[in-house]
């Protein structure tokens, strides 16, 4: 079978996207840009659990940032990871085939 394009890369989003601060992190920044305390404060985490997630979200290239002034704006690096985030929730919340939600 030959390697499907972008399946390494794929395999790689799953792995940062698969922490539950993470995926919080990721659908908060889907509304746009934020500071880190906004996203303690909407988050609910330490202010360095957050910091920690976010360069682990930069540094896969997932969120971007940018300085203002003394605060830092994060936000997604494009609306594709967010899709993915979005997607992801709207389906674990679907009703099953049991007819019970997951």
């Amino acid at each position: 079978m030959d390697k499907i394009a972008g399946l390494d890369a794929a395999s790689e989003l799953f792995k940062v996207l698969g922490n539950e601060s993470r995926l919080a992190l990721v659908w908060l920044l889907s509304t746009g840009p934020l500071t880190v305390g906004a996203l303690v404060d909407e988050a609910g985490l330490s202010q360095p659990l957050v910091s920690q997630h976010l360069r682990t979200l930069r540094q896969a290239g997932l969120v971007t940032s940018e300085r203002e002034g003394k605060e830092i704006r994060y936000a997604l690096a494009d609306q594709h990871v967010a899709h993915v985030v979005l997607d992801a929730i709207t389906h674990v919340q679907e009703p099953n085939e049991q007819g019970n939600e997951q």
